[in-house]
């Protein structure tokens, strides 16, 4: 998590309802959604999937203490698996904050997350981690703040159980995080289009394309297609192709990539270990570095 003067996003997981590993996947990634947005000296975290296992990896590396938030779109298994194996949340001085907007009235994110490390499922309970954890539900709608300066806005989404979609804010710059949504086909998400609306980047859920969407309509999940007439509907200048299906190998995506350019030029399919920023239209890949932070 290194300082940046902007708004900065970097992709630990790309991947959607599984992690792969597979030796016809490795340029785009195996693991599942995880992202880290740097804004300036304080990061943020969207999601806790697979990918965050190695971004904890780099965060103990790196030596320093953490006070971070990290939001979560929905408690679906895909989204939640690297919890287990954050080594940071072992470290007394560490203090983070999950959060959640999604869960029903009877439910609440502490005890969603107690379930998941309860015998026999896991062998460890919640209670084994020793940074200062809080558990917080929000209603979605509401706006949130992850420190100076850095603004949360929230707007549900269309998926099974429920889902959150976020936009960071950050000195006059934003990024819109959209997984996992569905759209209605011909039609625009009016409550996304408000979210979105002004922002730097879209990163948007395109499981499918459109003719796999065809037999997946009530699965919770889009298509880059309708993530592009979004962006088009509102003007953004980025999208973010995310959360693949694993069944897409890496030739099968470099074809997503191509189509998606002629639909809508400067659109990119994201990467484990690319980075973004808000403010120049392109993306670096450190793999050296990318490769370091896995074999810690």
């Amino acid at each position: 998590m290194a300082r940046n003067d902007g708004l900065q996003v970097r992709f630990w997981g790309v991947r959607g309802s599984i992690s792969i590993s597979d030796p016809k996947s490795v340029r785009y990634g195996g693991n599942t959604s995880c992202l880290e947005v740097q804004c300036g000296d304080r990061a943020v975290i969207l999601d806790a999937g697979s990918g965050l296992r190695y971004l904890g990896n780099q965060m103990m590396a790196s030596g320093q203490i953490f006070n971070t938030d990290i939001f979560l779109t929905h408690t679906h298994y895909d989204h939640v698996c690297g919890i287990p194996f954050f080594k940071p949340f072992f470290v007394p001085q560490n203090e983070f904050r999950i959060w959640a907007g999604h869960l029903l009235p009877d439910k609440n994110l502490r005890s969603v997350l107690s379930t998941l490390m309860t015998s026999p499922l896991f062998p460890v309970p919640l209670e084994i981690f020793q940074a200062n954890l809080g558990f917080n539900d929000f209603l979605v709608g509401d706006n949130l703040n992850s420190g100076p300066d850095v603004v949360v806005r929230t707007a549900s989404l269309n998926h099974p159980d429920g889902a959150t979609g976020y936009r960071i804010e950050y000195r006059g710059q934003s990024v819109c995080y959209l997984t996992d949504t569905e759209h209605v086909a011909g039609k625009i998400d009016q409550n996304i289009l408000k979210l979105i609306d002004g922002t730097d980047m879209v990163i948007y859920d395109s499981m499918y394309t459109e003719e796999e969407y065809k037999n997946c309509v009530g699965w919770g999940h889009s298509t880059w297609e309708a993530g592009a007439d979004l962006c088009d509907a509102a003007k953004v200048p980025q999208l973010v192709i995310f959360h693949h299906d694993p069944d897409h190998d890496d030739d099968f995506m470099d074809k997503i990539a191509e189509a998606a350019e002629i639909r809508r030029p400067g659109t990119l399919v994201a990467r484990e270990g690319m980075v973004l920023h808000t403010t120049r239209r392109e993306a670096t890949l450190n793999i050296p570095q990318y490769n370091a932070a896995l074999a810690v």
